[in-house]
């Protein structure tokens, strides 16, 4: 689980990477207390700024990142795949 932070532009990126939307996240814990440090993930969902998502991290992302496309290339490790309207603990 993770909020989302930011957003980055890049003109010069991999080929794997045109038209993906990258956006800063922050992993948090229950609590909503940010854990370790902020990461780039590659949104599958639209997820704006504010929001707290899903992210998937490693093959995981990668898959999500491919779509049902399994020859498509990915260089994505973490990947936001779903926009959270709320949790309880």
């Amino acid at each position: 689980m993770a909020k989302v932070v930011g957003t980055i532009v890049s003109t010069q990126k991999d080929n794997a990477l045109i038209g993906k939307k990258l956006m800063i996240v922050q992993p948090v814990d229950i609590n909503k207390e940010n854990i370790r440090y902020e990461e780039v993930a590659i949104d599958t969902v639209g997820a704006g700024i504010g929001e707290y998502v899903l992210i998937a991290r490693g093959a995981g992302a990668r898959i999500a990142d491919s779509g049902e496309n399994t020859n498509k290339k990915s260089v994505s490790d973490c990947s936001i795949v779903g926009i959270i309207d709320r949790f309880d603990s």
